[in-house]
């Protein structure tokens, strides 16, 4: 089973960036934490990471995930709120696909309550920080199997 897991824009400052809302983890070791929580999961889930400031890059990554992966974890970040683009790239593969945030978007400025992503998503997950990834990653798992 493979996994696509993209990251979008600052997610690459994370340790740095705000911890009191992102968690002092960096993006690196989240990545390592899902790595050893999916062989417990199971042996046979290959994940593959991305991250990319660029919403052109990640739009790129979607496309050329079709046929190639079982699912999609992606934090879009700030482009949840304004990319049609990722939504529409999403919508064109046809992969399970789970929206995953380390913040409770839903607890923050009102902007952030919208997402474009989530409607093109299995699910969402929010708030749990670095274990958001892991519930997203149990989600899409049994989803897929």
């Amino acid at each position: 089973m493979k996994i696509l897991v993209i990251n979008g824009p600052n997610l690459n400052m994370l340790g740095t960036r705000e911890p009191e809302i992102y968690g002092t983890l960096t993006l690196e070791q989240i990545e390592d934490e899902l790595e050893k929580y999916a062989k417990e999961l199971d042996r046979a889930i290959e994940l593959e990471f991305f991250q990319s400031n660029s919403q052109g890059a990640i739009v790129d990554k979607i496309q050329s995930a079709h046929g190639e992966f079982d699912g999609i974890i992606i934090n879009p970040a700030a482009y949840t709120h304004t990319s049609l683009a990722i939504a529409d790239a999403i919508s064109s593969v046809n992969i399970k696909t789970v929206e995953v945030h380390l913040s409770n978007i839903y607890s923050r400025e009102d902007f952030r309550h919208n997402s474009y992503i989530a409607p093109k998503c299995i699910g969402q997950v929010a708030g749990f920080s670095a274990d958001s990834y892991k519930m997203a990653l149990y989600g899409l798992y049994c989803a897929i199997k």
